[in-house]
């Protein structure tokens, strides 16, 4: 099945350039192109989207508030920030609604499909840029807790490679193994872990190794 994609952003340009992209791309179809927030509240839970690329800087109500808002409605919907913002605030913000991943606008349109897959199934998909100040904002964080020691050797590196901000096929390729492989060393880390995303993941990982941030 195809991924349902909705659109929330209020510049028409871009709001059409991401519908034409959708739908010219096996595997993906737009079920909804929404400029405000509020019209995308009203709208997506009868689209039933599997992953909603949301603008920040929305008119009237915020796109953070937007996510807020969606994610209390329908738990399991992804959402995927797609801004030209990478305030650190505004990142933290929308991580704690309940965004699923945080992408520069400016991102190549191949990186940002892998990234609504990435999200579809599960994963935390983070701009690089925008990775190093999740790394940024763990240097500032309290000691570590050691948490992850309980991880196999593999199952560091692939956290590892989580950390600085690659893609499922990005791991795969630098570690020599297939994305089916990393994603089964994903689940036994989340287990071990006790998270669910990749992001919480991503935390304790920075939390417990305070050399990687």
């Amino acid at each position: 099945m195809p991924i349902a994609v909705a659109i929330v952003e209020d510049d028409p340009r871009i709001r059409e350039s991401l519908t034409v992209l959708l739908r010219g791309v096996d595997g993906f179809r737009c079920v909804g192109s929404h400029a405000s927030a509020e019209e995308a509240l009203r709208a997506i839970p009868a689209e039933k989207p599997d992953v909603v690329l949301m603008d920040i800087n929305l008119p009237h109500m915020s796109g953070i508030d937007c996510v807020a808002q969606l994610k209390a409605k329908l738990p399991a919907i992804q959402v995927l920030m797609l801004t030209v913002y990478d305030d650190s605030d505004m990142i933290f913000r929308a991580l704690t609604e309940g965004a699923s991943g945080y992408i520069i606008k400016r991102t190549a349109p191949d990186k940002l499909l892998e990234a609504i897959r990435e999200a579809h199934t599960g994963g935390s998909p983070m701009s690089p840029h925008i990775a190093r100040k999740v790394v940024q904002y763990f240097h500032q964080r309290g000691p570590a807790r050691h948490e992850t020691e309980s991880l196999t050797d593999r199952e560091r590196e692939v956290l590892e490679q989580l950390a600085k901000g690659y893609l499922y096929k990005e791991i795969a390729d630098a570690l020599g193994i297939g994305v089916e492989t990393v994603r089964r060393h994903l689940s036994n880390i989340y287990g071990k872990l006790h998270v669910h995303t990749r992001t919480e993941a991503v935390l304790k990982h920075l939390q417990d190794h305070p050399a990687a941030r």
